[in-house]
């Protein structure tokens, strides 16, 4: 299978801009095919097609909607994931601005799959643009009556990280904090009456409901139109066999031109960084991280082709498939410090271990980084990162692991430099959280440098 870099479906090279549009352009299409196909028969076909979730964990879509189609009882609900807060992406947001019908019409798509009669589009209130065209994509659907008896809810939610996580994302649905629960979706979904713990207590007769409910990334949703509309055959002619199909990649950091990019599943990363221009001049890429939830990525595997396979064999993760990257000039102490600290700011704290840990990482990151630490500092990050992620509710604590140790291993003389007072200068380094990109300019969110772990801003 080829796998060229032109292959564009996702991304409109203009925004469409009004229901006329999206028709022409194949708009609904796949909503009647899953229609015409009934529920087995259009999870079937997304099984075929071998979708897997763009959001970061790459589980087959497939099977999360029969999971929820085949659960226990009360309704069902479809919530479509666009609360981008990845650090290093910013695919989700603008697939939304140029073609929020089409992640509508994927939950529309979904919902008829499991049997749900409401979605929920979950994104953040910061992001206006997109609020704004998802609100015009919702009206006009229904109006045009491709949404049938759906209802449909644009959720605005807060900056938090962990607003992104899909149980968190639920209680907030709910009118909570970020602040994510214990059971996943497809046992605890929206607005559930399943008792946890103490709480089924004295409920002798009581009928309770877990309302089991997907929760997708809209880069999937919106994939899941094209599958319906054109089959599963076609999709698998793109990519790989065990990754096909296209997928949107963010790269911003130490380039000529970050900018979100399509292309086939298994195009080589550094043939994506090519068409980013590649280095600034004079300069040499040493290192990539998608998002903060994976190792490093460093230069000697930049020919990794990009699917969920080759880049865990490399060591690391595909992710959200947005990248940082970083060249010589970057000290990887302050790497990763910043990154340790961004989690640190972001865990909610509902598990100590996570917390207080990845604080206490940073602290020691931070000394070691302004050159006042010792072997102590080192041997107190080592120890918090074999209990960072005890009794996690969520996935962040191994985050903090992955990252952190990763960059232990694969820059050891950084810290040694830095230990030993002959390191250069430090060079700014800040978290790249993506507020903008426009004609290969990136525009970073500065506001976490003010932000505090109790989620407060100085």
């Amino acid at each position: 299978m080829g796998h060229s870099g032109a292959v564009v479906f996702l991304l409109p090279d203009m925004p469409i801009v009004d229901i006329d549009g999206y028709v022409a352009a194949g708009g609904g299409v796949g909503l009647e095919a899953a229609r015409e196909l009934g529920a087995d028969a259009t999870i079937e076909e997304i099984r075929a097609s071998g979708l897997r979730g763009r959001g970061g964990a790459g589980f087959p879509t497939a099977t999360k909607w029969n999971s929820v189609r085949r659960a226990g009882g009360g309704r069902r609900y479809v919530v479509a994931n666009g609360a981008e807060g990845e650090p290093a992406t910013f695919k989700d947001r603008l697939l939304m601005r140029r073609d929020p019908y089409r992640v509508i019409e994927g939950a529309a798509i979904a919902a008829s799959a499991v049997g749900a009669d409401a979605i929920y589009v979950a994104t953040k209130a910061s992001f206006t643009t997109e609020v704004a065209a998802l609100r015009r994509a919702a009206l006009e659907l229904s109006q045009a009556g491709l949404l049938g008896d759906l209802s449909i809810s644009i959720v605005e939610g807060p900056d938090e990280y962990l607003y992104g996580e899909e149980k968190a994302l639920l209680e907030v649905i709910e009118g909570r904090d970020p602040l994510p629960r214990l059971l996943p979706p497809y046992q605890q979904g929206l607005f559930a009456t399943v008792p946890i713990g103490w709480d089924g207590a004295g409920a002798e007769g009581a009928t309770w409901e877990s309302n089991p409910t997907v929760v997708n990334n809209v880069e999937t949703l919106a994939t899941a139109t094209h599958i319906l509309a054109r089959g599963a055959s076609w999709y698998r002619t793109l990519g790989t066999p065990a990754s096909p199909g296209t997928l949107l990649v963010t790269i911003v950091g130490d380039v000529q031109t970050p900018q979100v990019v399509e292309v086939e599943m298994g195009t080589p990363f550094a043939e994506v960084l090519a068409r980013c221009g590649g280095p600034r001049d004079g300069r040499t890429l040493v290192a990539a991280f998608s998002g903060v939830s994976n190792p490093v990525l460093t230069a000697r595997d930049f020919d990794v082709p990009l699917t969920y396979e080759d880049v865990a064999a490399r060591g690391s993760g595909l992710g959200a498939a947005g990248f940082v990257v970083y060249d010589d000039e970057t000290d990887m102490v302050s790497v990763a410090r910043e990154l340790s600290r961004f989690l640190a700011v972001e865990s909610c704290g509902q598990c100590p271990s996570c917390k207080l840990g990845s604080m206490a990482i940073t602290e020691a990151l931070l000394a070691i980084e302004q050159g006042g630490g010792s072997d102590r500092d080192l041997d107190v990050v080592n120890a918090r990162l074999h209990t960072v992620t005890d009794a996690n509710r969520c996935y962040l604590g191994t985050e903090e692991q992955n990252v952190v140790s990763s960059i232990l291993r694969a820059f050891p003389d950084a810290f040694a430099a830095r230990l030993e007072g002959t390191a250069g200068p430090l060079r700014p380094v800040a978290v790249p959280l993506v507020k903008d990109i426009v004609d290969g300019v990136v525009t970073y969110d500065d506001r976490h440098l003010r932000k505090q772990p109790d989620w407060t801003y100085r």
